[in-house]
């Protein structure tokens, strides 16, 4: 049985490891889509890897818990028009709303 995430009788949803490589000026991110809860697949094709932002200029990916991935998605593309696609400027003042 696994108990992985149940010490409190909760069951966890899992997500996945996104990877990225960058060379030649070239960049690539994947991640796999499979989404889990315990070791039940639910959903076999999310997309956890996206482009956002005015003219999708940004790609983004993640893993762990899908709601709060979401959630985090919605919050960059709101930062990335508040702050006119400044990358970093939208992931440090997202930084600070998040904690």
């Amino acid at each position: 049985m696994d108990n992985s995430g149940a010490s409190h009788g909760l069951i966890q949803w899992h997500g996945t490891t996104i990877i990225g490589v960058k060379k030649g000026g070239k960049t690539v991110i994947a991640g796999d889509g499979q989404v889990s809860m315990g070791n039940t697949v639910m959903k076999p094709n999310a997309r956890k890897v996206r482009r956002i932002g005015e003219g999708e200029k940004v790609i983004a990916g993640f893993a762990g818990a899908t709601a709060d991935a979401f959630t985090l998605f919605e919050r960059l593309e709101r930062k990335l028009e508040q702050y006119r696609g400044q990358l970093m400027r939208a992931a440090v003042e997202l930084a600070k709303d998040w904690r």
